[in-house]
Order: structure tokens, then sequence, then C-alpha cells
């Protein structure tokens, strides 16, 4: 699953709890305290042998939809299960809370941080203070020069490939001749790794027609996305729209719900990313939207713990790392017997939401032991 080159009806439990306590905009922090407890592990790294474990600060500057929740979810519960102190905080997409939050961090007794969607310049400088300071830091979907920056591990969804997938559909279900809108908004590393494979894939089928292209990313994308496709539908009569290319899942909700609230069940709907939210919308009946693009978040939370942990622990980890792709198809889930969340999905994509990457052996003796108390 690893490859080493760089790069949103049923909400989990501990997604619902980071939801009410402070994920959509605050910080949350859980027992145990460093330092509580003075036990000894065997073949655990001298860093955790006493068990006082680690605190951990994950920042996102994107926020508000189901997709953040679950993250944050993988990385809180997969810090806790190594007995961790993980606290998260979330921006909303506000860039001075995020370097904020950045910066007060660096001011607290964090061991280690993961840092979410940086994609300016400033995040690099940000990244490289935490560094000097000598803290441990991985970080996702961020701006690409962060790899110039001495032991930090670059992570992200395997951005081309899920573009890959969503549309090589597309084209195949259209017969290579489609006029389609194309929901991006530009700025952030994966939009513009999403972007190159749309340009290639377009000038590679020539009968596949941009009719319009739009996006805004904030706080209420998926509220604004609906009213901007819903305008444009006016514009453009049924029959001259085949499909919408979503880059992200926040415009494919929105873009789901307008063509609904306006009859126009012609045009086909082509994302990336999921969430519970969005496979509830992909199972409803006569959805537009037959198929997603994506990598469990919750998954990607997991793996950007353990890779810190490695870190804390003084061992080797790769300067990126891409999580594969997978594609979601509604007319699978809607062929299911039950309704389909992010949990039992691996009943359909075999595999979703497990891997072993980068879970060491010592890592099991400490979920292990913090599992018992």
């Amino acid at each position: 699953m690893k490859k080493n080159f760089f790069k949103s009806t049923f909400v989990s439990a501990i997604a619902a709890t980071l939801l009410l306590t402070g994920c959509a905009g605050g910080s949350g922090s859980s027992s145990p305290t460093k330092g509580e407890e003075k036990v000894s592990f065997e073949n655990v790294p001298e860093r955790f042998a006493n068990g006082e474990g680690a605190k951990i600060k994950v920042i996102r500057k994107i926020g508000g939809d189901d997709h953040t929740a679950q993250f944050l979810a993988g990385a809180k519960a997969e810090g806790e299960a190594l007995g961790f102190t993980v606290d998260v905080f979330t921006a909303n997409g506000d860039t001075a809370k995020f370097h904020d939050a950045i910066a007060q961090g660096l001011q607290e007794d964090y061991d280690g941080f993961i840092i979410s969607h940086g994609d300016d310049a400033a995040t690099v400088e940000d990244v490289k203070k935490l560094t000097e300071a000598g803290k441990s830091v991985v970080t996702f979907d961020s701006n690409g020069d962060l790899a110039q920056v001495e032991g930090v591990t670059l992570t992200s969804q395997d951005d081309e490939a899920l573009a890959t997938l969503a549309l090589d559909q597309l084209v195949k279900d259209h017969n290579g001749k489609a006029n389609i809108v194309y929901l991006w908004v530009d700025g952030f590393p994966p939009m513009v790794r999403r972007n190159n494979v749309y340009k290639e894939v377009l000038a590679a089928n020539p009968e596949i027609k941009e009719v319009e292209r739009f996006g805004v990313a904030a706080a209420d994308t998926s509220v604004q996305t609906q009213n901007a496709v819903a305008a444009m539908l006016n514009k453009h009569p049924k029959g001259s729209i085949d499909a919408i290319f979503a880059t992200w899942d926040a415009f494919a909700i929105g873009a789901a719900r307008a063509i609904k609230e306006a009859g126009r069940d012609e045009i086909k709907i082509y994302g990336i990313d999921v969430s519970n939210a969005d496979l509830q919308l992909i199972q409803e009946e006569n959805s537009p939207w037959k198929y997603t693009a994506a990598v469990d978040p919750k998954l990607i939370g997991e793996i950007n713990m353990r890779l810190l942990a490695k870190k804390l622990a003084g061992e080797e980890t790769p300067q990126t790392y891409d999580l594969e792709a997978a594609l979601v198809s509604g007319e699978k889930l809607q062929e299911s017997k039950e309704p389909v969340n992010m949990v039992n999905l691996a009943n359909i994509i075999e595999g979703w939401g497990k891997s072993s990457e980068f879970e060491e052996e010592w890592m099991k003796v400490l979920k292990e032991h913090y599992t018992k108390k």
C-alpha cells in the first residue's frame, strides 16, 4: 500500500465526540497525562519504555466537514491507544487562526505535531521553527516545499490516482464524449495535483468539453456550492450538461443537492473523498452522485500518528508517503442490503480502512497495555 513519492447516515462515536468537544473550531485533550505512571515495557523504544508517552498537537487548516472530523478522530484515537495525550484543533479555513495555533503550540510542551492542509509558504516557516525547537513533525496535504525541512514527513492521499479513478470512470461512462462542469479551487497542493490530471485527461479526450468551472473553499463550502450550481443550471437547459467532476466531496454534496432540487437527474457526479454524510447521499434513490474516489480519512489520521510516533522513537521514516486510493461505486452501495457507512464499507471494498503500515510491534505492546487500563 505504501508508495514513496510526494505528492470527509453514521458518524463514528469518536468523530461525534470530536464534533461535540471542539473539533470544529477548538481543541480537546484527553488522558493519560504525560508522566502520570512509571512502568516498563519490553521491546519498546527507550523513549516510551518508562510509560511517559508523549503530548501531541494535531492542527488542521480546513474544517467544518465530516472528512475533517474523521481525520482528527483517527489521529486522536491512534495516539491515545499508544498512551499519548492528543489535542486537536481545526481553524475552519481561517489562515490567521491556523498559524496562531502553530505559534501557540510551539510555546507549549508538545513533543510532536501533525500539520494538515498547511498550503502556504508561511507553513514552511512555522514548521522550521517547530523542528528547530526539537519537535517532531508530520504533515498532511500541505505545501510541497516542506520537503526542504529536514526530518519532516509529508503525507498525502494519492491525488493523481484519485483524479484518475474518477475521471477515467467519467470518460468510460460517456464513451469519451461529454459536456462537463468542473468544480475546483486553486491554491491547495492536493487540488493542484488533481488539476494536473484533469488537464491531461481533457487533452487526451478532446470530446470531453468543459462547460463551466468554479469553486470556493469556505466553512460552508457545500452550501455555497449548492447555490452556485443551482444558478449555473438555470443558464444551461436540460441535456446540455452530462456530468460534474467535483474535486472535493464538499463540492459534490452541494452539487448533488442542487441537481436534485432542480430535477436535473440527467447530470451525473464523479467526486473525490468520502465520509458518512457522502455515503448517505450516494445511497439515496436516483442519486446523481455515481462514483467517488477516496482514501479512508480516519486511516489517514491513524497513519500520520504512527509516523509521528516512529519519529519520537528515533526510528527511520520516509520523507513522503502517499495513501492508496479506491473507487466507490454508487451502484454497489445501493445493492447493499443495509445502509453503508465508513465502517461496513469494508464489506464492499476489500481492505477499506485497514492498514498495518508503520504499525510496529512495540506499538502493539503499548496499545495492549493502554487498552487494558
